[in-house]
């Protein structure tokens, strides 16, 4: 239980905290709200431009009720099941869960993932990661050198997953 409890609140003190990178990415900001078309038009097509020279897999549409263009990018969604080596005694799995920990902060501190947590049941699938980058071999390789992962305690299956970049959660 305490376990869950410290991972519950290190991911909430992860998600709250302000992301610059986010920021930066908005398309639609109370700021640029007021931006003529033409130059919300430039801002997009200059972040449609960024993405693609780094890699990134885009695509953009016209909002038929706002008039808005939103841009889609694609995200790799990790979930992290349960593993085939459950068999570490309690100070083995603690130890784990403070370096899985410790992992994901530095995955979210460098920007590579976008938002971590887990699932409220004990089923096989025991959270997600959703890793902001340009391919699923690196989403893989970064998912990869968890220690849970790396110990067999958790597996990870990830996906291809479109969403609109620069919008919160609600």
């Amino acid at each position: 239980m305490k376990i869950k409890i410290t991972t519950l609140l290190l991911l909430i003190v992860l998600c709250s905290c302000d992301n610059p990178k986010e920021k930066e990415e908005k398309i639609t900001t109370a700021e640029n709200a007021e931006e003529t078309p033409e130059a919300e038009n430039e801002s997009i097509a200059q972040l449609k431009k960024e993405l693609t020279d780094k890699g990134y897999q885009i695509f953009d549409y016209v909002d038929e009720k706002s008039g808005d263009t939103v841009l889609m990018q694609q995200y790799y969604i990790a979930f992290l099941k349960r593993g085939t080596n459950r068999s570490q005694n309690k100070d083995e799995a603690d130890s784990l869960q403070q370096l899985h920990l410790t992992h994901l902060g530095s995955m979210y501190e460098q920007g590579f993932a976008d938002i971590s947590g887990p699932f409220g049941d004990d089923g096989d699938i025991r959270g997600i990661t959703i890793y902001n980058v340009p391919t699923q071999q690196m989403a893989d390789s970064l998912a990869n050198i968890d220690p849970m992962v790396q110990s067999g305690r958790l597996a990870i299956e990830i996906h291809p997953w479109w969403a609109a970049k620069g919008f919160p959660l609600r």
